[in-house]
């Protein structure tokens, strides 16, 4: 949902009140957005000592050329402020698994760089991750098509 507007509901259209099914959808979906994501993060935590943000930037930057992204970029990856992203980037630097540099394109910004030992530690959470996703999420979608699921969330999400 970032960088869209709201639309008002077409005009068109009757505007109709939820059915029984959608509001079971609607009630459930409010409960996930904030359920999943602190399961997993308590998780990681407990298992790793890595939080599910932390995890999620330096996956982020693994995946990035020269496993590098502008500071913006993986604020904006993760869904986080700027300012929330610098403060996870110093304290991820404190350990050595991230290198921050000023940007050699633009001189007010600066990119964060995945460090060997910082690949290592994804790697290593990486397990514990996958456990996670799988019994706090995945396993309770049996029998859907996994396809069309993915393609709601997308357009949700845009």
């Amino acid at each position: 949902m970032t960088g869209t507007a709201a639309q008002p509901y077409p005009p068109e259209r009757e505007l109709q009140p939820l059915t029984a099914d959608e509001e079971a959808v609607v009630r459930a979906l409010s409960r996930v957005i904030y359920a999943l994501p602190r399961a997993i993060d308590a998780d990681m935590i407990r298992e790793q000592r890595l939080s599910l943000i932390e995890y999620l930037a330096l996956a982020n930057l693994s995946e990035a050329a020269d496993r590098k992204l502008r500071m913006s970029d993986l604020a904006a990856a993760v869904e986080m402020s700027l300012s929330g992203m610098t403060r996870l980037v110093t304290r991820l630097e404190s350990q050595g698994l991230i290198q921050r540099v000023k940007s050699s394109r633009d001189a007010r910004g600066s990119n964060a760089i995945l460090t060997d030992e910082g690949f290592a530690r994804l790697e290593a959470a990486w397990p514990s991750n996958l456990a996670a996703l799988r019994r706090h999420f995945l396993d309770h979608l049996t029998g859907l098509d996994l396809k069309q699921l993915a393609v709601a969330l997308r357009n949700i999400a845009t």
